[in-house]
């Protein structure tokens, strides 16, 4: 079978089990088996795989139309201006957390050796591309799982960065190494109920250690809110990702620890999604 007769029978495959992406998945998906890019296979189309291309290939199609993400049957996601290497124990990046990015560089535009933290750093992908725009800036990561951290040590290789950043295996609630200009965070701030309502490709294949926000969605925010209060110099910044209806409550959090609210930002739906604030 050639490339343009397997993309084709994918394709139809995925739309049966009403994969809204269907022929570019397939691409993608033929592109990895082949080793390639999407350019590559459509130049190339007329060309027949061998036995066990053809065979991958039928496999990562069953996976995606059974929901499993893209991100997963590649290992890789294109985040802010780099590609990052992830797995099934990593949050796949979202482009609503670019957001933080954004107010990152815009708040420390004219800013020298700043020192950030991100706590719950996953695959890296906030506190790298932070670290990979700003040359003399230095980056610490800390989250409780091993394989984040082995991932975002992956990452920070891969994008040349390794000298200027630390990670470190810690609950928010133990760790007191240092105190920092700027703190970033996306912490799992899904509540338990909500999790039936979420979309198949993010419930059964997403880590639960990365979505799961407690009863109320607010257990990993208010420690990291907590520490965050103790590890910040005076007139830091700290910007929180958050759920989209969390912000009158994480609000008051946040001033009951002494922050200022600088600024609430919503992402591409509308909805708020980020809070800005400076520590006082």
């Amino acid at each position: 079978m050639n490339i343009q007769s397997a993309i084709s029978l994918g394709t139809n495959i995925l739309k049966k089990n009403f994969i809204q992406t269907a022929q570019l998945d397939s691409e993608i998906l033929m592109a990895k088996v082949i080793g390639g890019d999407r350019k590559y296979i459509l130049l190339n189309n007329y060309k027949n795989l061998t036995v066990n291309n053809l065979k991958y290939f039928k496999k990562l199609i069953k996976e995606r139309s059974l929901r499993k993400p893209i991100a997963y049957l590649t290992n890789k996601k294109f985040f802010w201006s780099s590609e990052f290497f992830v797995t099934s124990d990593t949050l796949i990046p979202r482009p609503d957390t670019e957001l933080i990015i954004e107010q990152v560089l815009k708040l420390t535009k004219f800013k020298n050796k700043i020192k950030i933290l991100d706590i719950g750093v996953g695959s890296g992908c906030i506190l790298l591309s932070i670290l990979k725009e700003k040359k003399n800036f230095i980056g610490t990561g800390i989250d409780i799982s091993n394989n984040c951290l082995k991932i975002s040590k992956i990452n920070a290789t891969n994008l040349k960065i390794s000298n200027r950043v630390k990670f470190y295996k810690s609950d928010v609630d133990k760790f007191d190494q240092g105190k920092y200009d700027v703190i970033v965070s996306n912490p799992p701030y899904i509540n338990k109920y909500s999790f039936k309502y979420l979309e198949r490709d993010v419930v059964n294949f997403e880590p639960k250690l990365a979505l799961d926000g407690g009863l109320d969605g607010l257990s990993e925010i208010r420690k990291v809110i907590d520490k965050s209060s103790e590890l910040i110099k005076k007139k830091g910044k700290f910007i929180l990702e958050i759920g989209f209806d969390q912000k009158n409550k994480v609000v008051n959090l946040l001033k009951k620890k002494g922050f200022y609210i600088n600024c609430i930002l919503k992402d591409l739906a509308n909805n708020d999604r980020c809070i800005v604030s400076t520590k006082v």
